[in-house]
């Protein structure tokens, strides 16, 4: 394919994709297809001449859209939010065709020098202490990771690597095999699998400390399990604490958690995912309190803030940890300007890196921050608008706050109930939701998750829950 040939595709593209995503509330959110639908759709081998992208372009609807999953329709409600909009799809169109590798600086210098300043203006936003900033002039600063899954366990594994050279100053006699068995990390009971997960791939113990009655990690349970472990004589070395956990999107007590984690000199990693976007807007920046105790700070652009996937923002005050946790350095890499600017190979988990600081710089330019934060607060109050009807139905009750745009809900009786509820709901297939489970109790949980809501929506969503909850009393 040639220049001449591509500006038609692309054009063509640009056109269908407008078309998809003005007109997706019209599709139907959840697919009917079945493990194994795609295969018979198309041949069994690659085709050895080249085809028309006219036959590619129908083949979209024929073969992939029954399959699609409408993650932006007004009508899906499950996990949290993966953002999108035109400005980010633009930037990844660019991100595509410069197509570099940027591992170094000199790899591509403008892939790490937009990434560098983006965070700087993303953390400024978020009125985050300069420390993390790269603009201080300190050692702190920011960078873009995959996943928020991908940021805890590098924090994990930057907090591994401190200790371990804390501890061996204090006992040289000590192996690195000995010290590891030590070492024991918290996390709130609520916390995302994904901090589980950091553990095992770190090749450390990591205790659940139980949350409080409103699901939060508090300062005196954090104290307790850490007393307790240095009275076995295990290790503290690092704790996660959960900003808008993803059961209920609980908040735990940072101003709490964090002072106790200093004080035993265990490393602060807070994980703020889904309701970090918000704190773009200065109302919800109490949950932020004791920020500065933190040594670590991650939230997801790519889930609320219009930035597509994959935008993990991450800042560390101290990012040596981690870079020297992770510096292999062979000859091929090295370069004349190693140690004036980041050589972001060194903060992540990958060697190579996209140029994904351009969808944050066009989507900041393109929206601003009013528009962002309006953004924010519009799906804060439909979550409360959809609270409302639920709670104005005396069958069902709120499971836990309503907090940013979801509402944890449920029908009054069973576990049981409520599970045949969703499956009657999911099976209409008009919207999609998904479950959580805290304390044995069973709910359901209804996440605003498109741009494109409008308060009629959550009406719609409603009465759709409102008629499965009909259907099953006919039924009874």
């Amino acid at each position: 394919m040639e220049a001449p040939e591509f500006r038609d595709f692309a054009k063509s593209m640009v056109d269908y994709i407008a078309d998809y995503l003005e007109n997706i509330r019209d599709r139907r959110v959840l697919p009917e297809v079945k493990p194994g639908y795609l295969a018979p759709l198309i041949p069994e081998a690659a085709p050895e001449k080249p085809e028309d992208w006219q036959d590619v372009m129908k083949d979209i609807e024929r073969v992939i859209m029954p399959g699609v999953t409408h993650w932006h329709s007004p009508k899906f409600h499950a996990y949290f939010p993966t953002a999108n909009s035109y400005p980010a799809i633009v930037a990844d169109m660019l991100s595509g065709a410069i197509a570099c590798i940027g591992f170094t600086w000199i790899a591509s210098p403008a892939c790490t020098e937009l990434e560098v300043v983006m965070l700087d203006w993303l953390g400024k936003m978020l009125e985050l202490p300069a420390e993390f900033l790269a603009c201080s002039g300190g050692k702190g600063g920011g960078v873009i990771q995959g996943t928020a899954s991908e940021s805890t366990l590098v924090a994990l594994l930057g907090a591994k690597a401190k200790k371990l050279k804390e501890v061996k100053e204090e006992h040289p006699e000590w192996d690195d095999h000995t010290i590891l068995g030590k070492l024991v990390g918290y996390a709130s009971a609520q916390a995302h699998s994904s901090v589980e997960r950091a553990g095992l791939l770190g090749g450390v113990k990591l205790r659940s400390v139980p949350a409080d009655e409103h699901n939060r990690l508090r300062g005196d349970a954090l104290d307790q399990a850490i007393k307790q472990d240095l009275a076995d004589g295990l290790i503290p070395f690092y704790a996660v604490v959960t900003l808008g956990t993803t059961n209920s999107c609980a908040f735990d007590r940072l101003d709490e958690c964090g002072p106790v984690a200093n004080k035993h000199n265990v490393w602060v990693h807070v994980d703020a995912a889904y309701a970090g976007s918000a704190f773009i807007c200065p109302e919800y920046r109490h949950h932020m309190k004791g920020i500065e105790t933190a040594d670590s700070f991650n939230f997801n652009p790519h889930k609320w803030m219009l930035v597509n996937f994959d935008c993990s923002a991450m800042w560390l005050k101290d990012p040596s940890w981690v870079v020297n946790a992770f510096n292999v350095d062979p000859l091929y890499l090295k370069h004349d300007m190693q140690g004036s600017a980041p050589d972001y190979r060194h903060w992540q988990i990958p060697l190579g890196r996209r140029f994904r600081a351009l969808k944050l710089w066009f989507v900041l330019r393109l929206y601003g921050v009013e528009n962002l934060q309006a953004h924010i607060r519009r799906h804060c109050g439909f979550a409360q608008q959809f609270a409302d009807l639920c709670v104005a139905d005396k069958r069902f009750e709120l499971a836990a706050e309503v907090n940013m745009g979801l509402v944890c809900f449920r029908l009054k009786g069973s576990n049981e109930r409520n599970e045949a509820l969703l499956k009657r709901i999911n099976g209409r297939g008009k919207i999609h939701m998904v479950p959580a489970k805290i304390r044995d109790v069973y709910f359901l949980r209804m996440a605003v998750c498109s741009r494109f809501t409008q308060p009629e929506d959550m009406e719609y969503s409603w009465k759709e829950v409102a008629a499965a909850a009909d259907e099953m009393e006919a039924a009874e």
